[in-house]
């Protein structure tokens, strides 16, 4: 039997082709994940331990210039380490934003991971974070020194001027040196600019105090001694740590981040291969068919049931296993090209072979081999319990309707039961997502066993247009379309999978897109919104800047701070008083905002309804240097998202803070949003690469551009999906149009020619694709609205919004499968000889 099985396996290639690619696609996808993510870690990890290969331990802090509570390591606490024994040496670190203006003035880098640190020599005058390959490190106040990478993309030479941002005001250095190094922020697409060691300090903390430290060991000291002796010399609020115990942290930490992006491209790995299922399932259906007389004759010769099906079987092991290795080949070079891509999107990976295990290798012959098999045992199993005589005579019946009660009663069963838990889910808010994903996942496997039944009443609504638009052709194809519902059901079902996620993705995303855009647009009165690159906070010098700055009639910053009012704390925003309602779309639900002018506070109402608050109260408050006062209720505002639940003026919170918080700031132009107005203000800045003056538009695009993001990569994941759905139209009409050449013959006989041959195999892709096309955009949008409103009382403003474009243009997209999918098998069943294809049996 197995003989038998590989001799239809080579009988059959060209046939089994579309099956192959299906599967080899989905093993691609699996395998190349792994290979990926198993590089990744190991590249990291490899680079994290390098980092500490010579530390013997390292402290840590949280140390933030802005809280008095968190200074950081003093000079002090470094000398007292230095001192121990075992100690060869102590370097302290402190770090923060720092941005290369290019030669166009633009920052250089990813704006979040540019970085700023201090130049640490040891006593030969280098240090051993930094391998220089021009000039050397900055040792006063006005040197730097640059990554190469930044060097090289900014064009700067040494003893060349730079501009460079922190967040204060923009300064020019002279360039000292070019280094390169391992540091993370390089590496993600970043910059590294290096300062000298007391610059550093007075820019990112206060003079004669580090953020972190790392201790070398002398030869033959241990690392755990040197640990214990460190611990009581450093404050409560440090970490210290051997450096194999970092590594390993760090290690884990990454593992950690990658398992995520792991498990959403095995996930998408799996819809490829869920699809493919039908391809492959309907693949040996037509297959077994062609073969049922042999079949028959197999069986009346001895063969068992058993052995018909473990021969179908052992075929889809064949056809699995040469998949699965050629996929596996293709993930490599997969992994391969997502290495090389993530250049693209400027992250950097580490040096590194790729990481090829066992794992990728087993996972991809167990997925390919299994999966195929798995498809094709009903075939198999369906094929040996067909009696011989019957198959013989061709008694054996293709499915008709009532054949299929069954399976429609269980398929609109599960349906069913599908939208009620969706339906429940999306009545329950937040915590009725998990109760939708089921729903969901019962619901597309029943739409998909109903399928078969649902094609005859929806493809014969549009018979009538196909046979007035198209004529004979057209009612051919109308026709053969259901002659076998079974078959047309599994080959629309791959396209409903895909076009299901595609279209519940669209609907939430251009629906939350409108509501964000509709939350900007009815919340923000300001003409510009000022923020640092990368969402640092501005220097409270940017704020000064905008004040002064021509044509500006209205400024409010949106500074972050927290304070404690009656035992509890609380998030607030610090603004302007006057101005913040020019600015902001600010409604008062009682009391007066004038009354922040005169020291008092404002809350929201949710806050003020839920604490007991009303206008006029006097409350307890605690600030964040843990200084007491007492804040009078001035006025109750309806919440936005655009401001904290508590309002004060800048004046209250400033004698509290060594450093304000301010992500935002808001102006409002004379004129409105003019190119002079949008100069003016990058002028007053002092032309700051690292400070983004954005206008409505650019407000617009910040909060809906990652949503537009987020659907353009899960299109791009799920167009494997479609692709394998697509292989599937056209393995189906291709096997048809061979089952169909008496018939085709025959047409050709009594008078229908070429060209409507092809029609008529064109038009039968193009009804499957789009029917399969409607049942997805239908469950699609569905799906949309019920998850959409379990974030519906999160995102103000929030309206269902169907994009009608967009599922125009998947139908179109569906139609057009269905025209390329059909090429190959029209153009065969055309250019069949009809005298040939009559005598065929």
């Amino acid at each position: 039997m197995f003989r038998t099985a590989l001799r239809n396996v080579l009988a059959h290639k060209a046939r089994l082709l579309m099956t192959v690619l299906a599967v080899m696609l989905g093993v691609a996808f699996v395998s190349g994940t792994l290979v990926f993510t198993d590089t990744l870690s190991s590249a990291f990890r490899s680079q994290s331990a390098k980092s500490y290969d010579d530390v013997a331990v390292a402290v840590t802090t949280y140390a933030d210039q802005s809280d008095a509570q968190q200074a950081g390591l003093s000079q002090k606490t470094v000398d007292r380490i230095a001192g121990l024994d075992g100690v060869a040496s102590v370097t302290g670190r402190v770090d923060g934003f720092a941005g290369v203006a290019g030669p166009d003035g633009k920052l250089i880098g990813a704006g979040w991971s540019n970085k700023g640190s201090n130049f640490a020599p040891g006593k030969d005058g280098k240090d051993t974070a930094y391998d220089f390959v021009q000039g050397s490190g900055p040792v006063r106040d006005d040197q730097i020194a640059l990554d190469k990478d930044t060097a090289a993309e900014g064009g700067y030479q040494v003893g060349e001027r730079v501009r460079v941002a922190t967040n204060g005001p923009v300064k020019e250095y002279t360039l000292a040196g070019v280094f390169t190094t391992d540091d993370g922020a390089v590496n993600a697409g970043g910059s590294l600019v290096l300062f000298d060691t007391p610059v550093a300090q007075a820019l990112y903390l206060k003079p004669g105090y580090f953020t972190n430290l790392t201790v070398t060991a002398a030869p033959g000291a241990d690392d755990d001694r040197i640990l214990a002796a460190v611990q009581p010399l450093v404050p409560e609020s440090a970490t210290a740590q051997t450096g194999a115990a970092l590594a390993d942290e760090q290690a884990k930490a990454i593992e950690e981040g990658l398992s995520g992006l792991n498990q959403m491209l095995l996930g998408f790995a799996g819809i490829a291969l869920f699809v493919g299922v039908f391809l492959i399932s309907n693949t040996f259906t037509m297959l077994v068919a062609q073969r049922t007389k042999e079949l028959a004759l197999m069986r009346a010769v001895g063969a068992s049931r058993k052995q018909i099906t473990r021969s179908v079987l052992a075929e889809a092991g064949v056809v699995g296993l040469v998949a699965s290795v050629v996929g596996f080949a293709l993930g490599i070079g997969l992994a391969a090209g997502l290495r090389s891509g993530m250049a693209a999107f400027g992250m950097k990976v580490p040096e590194g072979a790729l990481v090829i295990g066992t794992t990728p290798l087993i996972a991809a012959l167990g997925v390919g081999v299994l999966i195929t098999m798995l498809a094709a045992w009903l075939p198999g199993r369906r094929a040996a319990r067909i009696p011989p005589v019957a198959a013989m005579s061709s008694v054996h019946a293709i499915a008709t309707t009532k054949s299929l009660v069954v399976r429609n009663s269980i398929g609109a069963v599960i349906t069913a039961v599908g939208a009620a838990l969706i339906v429940v889910g999306a009545s329950t808010g937040s915590d009725g997502r998990w109760t939708i994903a089921g729903g969901a996942f019962l619901a597309l496997i029943g739409v998909i066993v109903l399928i078969p039944l649902l094609s005859r009443p929806v493809i014969a609504l549009v018979r009538p247009l196909m046979v007035r638009a198209f004529g004979v052709s057209g009612k051919l194809a109308a026709q053969n379309a259901v002659r076998n519902p079974r078959r047309t059901g599994a080959t629309a079902s791959a396209l409903a999978i895909g076009l299901t996620l595609v279209t519940g993705l669209s609907v939430l995303g251009v629906t939350v897109g409108a509501a964000l855009d509709k939350m900007t647009t009815d919340q923000i009165k300001a003409d510009y919104m000022v923020v640092m690159a990368g969402g640092g906070d501005l220097d409270r010098s940017a704020l000064t800047a905008l004040e002064k700055a021509p044509g500006a009639t209205a400024v409010s910053p949106q500074q972050a701070a927290t304070f404690e009012i009656d035992g509890e704390w609380v998030s607030a925003s610090a603004i302007t008083p006057g101005d913040v309602e020019r600015v902001l779309n600010v409604e008062v639900v009682n009391g007066s905002l004038d009354s922040l002018g005169e020291g008092r506070m404002a809350v929201a109402e949710k806050t003020a309804t839920k604490q007991g608050w009303k206008v006029g109260d006097t409350l307890p408050v605690t600030f964040s240097d843990e200084k007491k006062g007492r804040l009078t209720l001035g006025a109750v505002y309806k919440d936005t998202e655009f401001l904290s639940p508590v309002l004060v003026d800048t004046k209250v919170v400033a004698p509290h803070e060594v450093k304000p918080f301010i992500p935002q700031i808001f102006v409002k132009m004379d004129g409105g949003e003019t190119a002079a107005n949008e100069k003016a203000l990058v002028s007053a800045l002092g032309d700051n690469p690292a400070i983004s003056v954005m206008d409505k538009q650019d407000i617009r695009d910040e909060f809906g551009g990652m949503i537009n993001m987020l659907l353009n990569i899960m299109y791009g994941l799920l167009a494997m999906a479609l692709i394998i759905a697509v292989l599937g139209v056209v393995n189906t009409l291709a096997m048809s149009v061979f089952e169909r050449q008496q018939e085709i013959g025959m047409l050709r006989a009594i008078g229908l020619d070429r060209r409507r041959v092809k029609r008529m195999v064109r038009l039968e892709a193009v009804v499957i694709s789009v029917f399969g096309a409607v049942v997805g955009i239908g469950l699609g949008s569905f799906l949309g609205w019920a998850i959409g409103q379990t974030i519906k009382s999160s995102l103000p403003g929030y309206a269902l919004v169907i994009p009608w474009d967009r599922i125009g243009l998947f139908m179109l997209l569906a139609a057009l499968v269905g025209v390329l999918a059909a090429m190959w098998p029209a153009r065969s069943a055309a250019r069949l000889n009809m005298l040939n294809a009559i005598k065929a049996e």
